[in-house]
């Protein structure tokens, strides 16, 4: 009985030593973030400049925006970041222009070098990098480490269930279909560029009831002669592109270009991977679903 009582107050006793080792390990968060750092995250953050355009719309999505005291010059989206003092550009980081908001963690994509991470932390920086990823699907990641980084883990999962419940539908919506799609990455004397099968656009084209006519190819240009033999039924190209595309020779020959089915979309929808993506989805499926129902092509 001695033996038991011993046995039960040296466990207590671990239990106390352990549980006080735990509380002495005082920070808000240690993860490792996609370069494979272990950051440590002293206290919830309350100052955040965030360098990547996606994290930021992310920001205001789970109404964290308050926490965001400056952002790069390339987040534009929503309207309110025009607010936001601007740091510069993602290459050639300017350390000073962030150190001036005194932020308490900054919030990097795989953009930006490792070289530029390291010259912040020399600094003093606390730098947490989210890569940006592959798939549209994958954005649901990006969402919820957001979310913890924020204290916002209820709205992240939240947002990221939202996101992923409309994009399981319109994959299952999915059927056999043969309408082409291209969309126009860049064009004329330097050459023609696509979309290939492993971006997240042609995930954006699939889901939208599409077929990517360059699905096939390894890289991002796409030779003038495999797209005229492709000749696509649409082709949706950023809207400050559109006018100059379809009147310049030979693309004037194109099929979707004569009979009048190039689109123009809102770059923000499509040419970076964010919530937004689901825009240029709903944009595409609509134009699509709109000539299937006149061809009786269903």
């Amino acid at each position: 009985m001695v033996q038991r009582l011993l046995f039960i107050a040296s466990l207590c006793l671990f239990v106390s030593c352990t549980n006080k080792q735990t509380s002495s390990d005082n920070y808000f968060l240690k993860d490792k973030d996609s370069y494979g750092r272990e950051v440590v995250i002293e206290k919830e953050p309350q100052r955040i400049v965030s360098l990547s355009s996606a994290i930021t719309e992310i920001f205001y999505l789970l109404h964290a925006e308050s926490k965001l005291v400056g952002v790069s010059d390339f987040c534009t989206y929503p309207p309110e970041t025009e607010k936001l003092p601007k740091v510069g550009k993602l290459l050639n980081i300017n350390v000073e222009n962030i150190l001036a908001l005194n932020p308490d963690v900054v919030l990097i994509s795989s953009l930006v070098s490792k070289k530029d991470v390291e010259k912040m932390e020399r600094a003093g920086l606390t730098v947490y990098a989210i890569k940006d990823e592959s798939h549209i699907i994958d954005l649901c990641h990006t969402i919820t480490v957001l979310g913890r980084i924020l204290h916002k883990e209820k709205e992240a999962s939240q947002l990221a269930d939202s996101y992923r419940k409309e994009l399981n539908q319109y994959d299952q919506e999915r059927s056999a279909k043969d309408v082409s799609v291209y969309y126009v990455v860049g064009f004329g004397d330097g050459g023609d560029f696509t979309a290939p099968g492993s971006s997240f656009i042609n995930d954006i084209i699939l889901l939208a009831g599409g077929k990517n006519i360059a699905d096939s190819l390894a890289t991002w240009n796409i030779s003038r002669e495999y797209l005229f033999k492709q000749d696509p039924d649409f082709i949706f190209i950023r809207e400050e592109d559109c006018e100059r595309f379809c009147h310049t020779a030979p693309y004037t020959q194109l099929k979707a270009v004569r009979e009048k089915r190039v689109y123009p979309i809102n770059s923000g929808w499509i040419d970076v991977l964010s919530p937004r993506n689901l825009d240029a989805v709903r944009f595409m499926r609509n134009k699509i679903a709109t000539y299937e129902k006149q061809t009786g092509n269903r």
